[in-house]
């Protein structure tokens, strides 16, 4: 499956630098944004949309203050939604500009209307978030688009998980990407479980991933050699720009040293090959191999004094040692010449 110019079932791990909050509530620093994001080396910007409304009410009722130890205890949902969303009026700029310089874009659709009004601008996927992942509707919706489908599995049961992948399946959109995540901000490295990658993958046929909200660079690498095709990291131009995604989000050094690694981390990987290469070839220099160890006479017995395993690799492969112990020299010949088969009777 493809995913804009992406091919998800290639070596090349998508990369996706997740814009959010991290915009300040200016156009000007959401596009700077998506040009530092693509100048760092992400293939795509995501976007969120959605409203305070379209996502949960205007109340202060305890149900509605987030709690638990999050970065943002204290507030009220509507609040911190109101806070962080992406204004709708931007869209169109965001979208075009992004094209414009050659990165893909898309978004996180978090109702139907969001989905109606995201479709005019033809985004390449549909991210469903962690959160939303219980929302059959929205994903039954978004799924009829026709549109590749990543879905983050961060809250999710594993019967959730299959659950959303058949609305997907059962709208004839088999284009499905599944992300592993942990949905805690910033998440502790020991909650990655990033061996579910490869199993989620197996588990349900399709392409997986990792959307991180760990600190650092690590774990998108090490998800890399789990199997991941794709990586989600949020990206902010500046941390001083603050904001309530600042605290977990990369700005773009690290951002650039993170696709460097996850790239490099590609190369490593490689495929499997055991094709005797020109540099294999070259290396065998310096492998074991048969040679005389000492002066021999023409009649002498070959022993394991006279004859040994040793570097460099130009004489007879050590398996044959057996089979020419208590064989005689057929002349005379000196130490360190390679043994063969013309030197015995």
């Amino acid at each position: 499956m493809t995913i804009g110019s992406c091919d998800l079932l290639g070596e090349r791990t998508f990369i996706v630098a997740e814009l959010s909050a991290n915009h300040a509530g200016r156009i000007e620093i959401a596009k700077e944004t998506i040009a530092a994001a693509k100048e760092a080396g992400a293939d795509a910007i995501k976007l969120q949309t959605y409203t305070a409304d379209t996502l949960t009410l205007d109340c202060d009722r305890e149900d509605f203050i987030i709690k638990g130890g999050t970065l943002w205890d204290g507030r009220t949902m509507y609040e911190l939604y109101q806070s962080a969303y992406t204004p709708w009026e931007w869209h169109g700029e965001l979208f075009e500009y992004a094209k414009k310089i050659g990165i893909e874009i898309f978004s996180s659709p978090f109702d139907r209307s969001a989905v109606d009004f995201l479709e005019n601008f033809e985004p390449v996927a549909y991210k469903i978030a962690s959160f939303e992942i219980t929302d059959h509707a929205l994903i039954r919706y978004a799924a009829s688009k026709g549109r590749p489908m990543i879905l983050s599995t961060g809250i999710a049961t594993i019967g959730e998980i299959q659950e959303a992948v058949g609305i997907c399946r059962s709208e004839g959109n088999g284009q499905i990407v599944l992300l592993q995540c942990t949905s805690a901000y910033p998440a502790p490295l020991e909650d990655a479980n990033l061996r579910t990658i490869p199993n989620l993958a197996e588990t349900f046929g399709v392409a997986a991933g990792f959307s991180d909200h760990t600190l650092g660079i690590t774990a998108p690498v090490a998800a890399v050699a789990l199997g991941a095709k794709m990586i989600e990291k949020h990206f902010i131009l500046d941390k001083s720009l603050g904001g309530p995604d600042a605290d977990f989000s990369l700005d773009k050094e690290a951002f650039a040293a993170m696709v460097e690694a996850v790239r490099n981390a590609e190369k490593l990987l490689g495929k499997v090959d055991y094709t005797m290469t020109e540099r294999k070839r070259k290396s065998r220099q310096f492998a074991r191999s048969l040679y005389v160890a000492e002066d021999v006479k023409a009649g002498e017995i070959v022993t394991e004094a006279n004859v040994r395993s040793v570097r460099p690799g130009y004489g007879m492969h050590p398996r044959h040692l057996p089979e020419i112990l208590g064989k005689r020299f057929r002349k005379d010949v000196k130490k360190g010449i390679p043994m063969g088969w013309d030197l015995i009777e």
